[in-house]
């Protein structure tokens, strides 16, 4: 069997900052921590990233990457309910993989403009791809809100995707990475984007909501 190639320097120390980031916080780590847990000199560190911010820029490129597609395909198709319960248990995903980002984001917003800057991008595409879904559902029939209440349940879908982490965080404080079962808390977060549109939900729509809640959160 062919052995793997060794993990080049740099992509480990972003693969061992990314872990210590989610399991601690972001601004709980340090270069010289990072440095130690890979059992390297802080100069080695230094050849590849100058400072700490380097590496948050760099695992943000990957996070954009990772996220931009996701932001991208509500806006080319005409997703239904089913494959709004997809979409956002694949964002989820995401934002679970890099949750530094959204556990730590106040902080990190006042200390980094580029991150600033790129997050409220980010901010903006989800709330495009929150009006596209709507949009979507009511011209199919499955959601009778106006164009006034879908500015509403955009921004509100956008509220609790951004900072559902925070509020786990907050009701288990003590367990590793917020939660013992990350799987059931991306659960339930998709399940709170969804409830917002239950109260201009069809009969159909009411059911099937009712049958998702049922399969994917008992």
């Amino acid at each position: 069997m062919t052995r793997k190639p060794p993990r080049r320097t740099r992509e480990r120390i972003l693969a061992t900052s990314l872990r210590l980031f989610n399991e601690r916080g972001e601004p709980n780590v340090t270069t010289t921590a990072i440095a130690g847990e890979l059992e390297i000199s802080p100069g080695n560190l230094y050849y590849h990233f100058r400072n700490k911010d380097e590496i948050v820029d760099a695992l943000f490129d990957e996070f954009q990457r990772e996220i931009d597609p996701l932001l991208d395909s509500p806006l080319g198709g005409e997703p239904q309910l089913e494959d709004a319960w997809l979409y956002l248990h694949l964002l989820f995903e995401a934002i679970w993989r890099y949750r530094f980002v959204y556990r730590d984001l106040n902080d990190l917003l006042a200390r980094n403009r580029r991150v600033e800057m790129r997050f409220r991008r980010i901010v903006e595409r989800k709330t495009l791809a929150a009006l596209a879904l709507c949009r979507s559902l009511v011209r199919r029939g499955g959601l009778g809100a106006t164009d006034e209440q879908i500015e509403s349940l955009a921004t509100n879908m956008v509220v609790v995707t951004t900072y559902w982490l925070s509020f786990e965080f907050v009701r288990h404080p003590r367990s590793p990475a917020a939660g013992e079962r990350p799987a059931a808390s991306m659960a339930r977060g998709a399940y709170q984007v969804l409830s917002l549109l239950a109260p201009w939900l069809g009969n159909d729509g009411r059911r099937l909501f009712g049958k998702l809640a049922h399969e994917y959160l008992r």
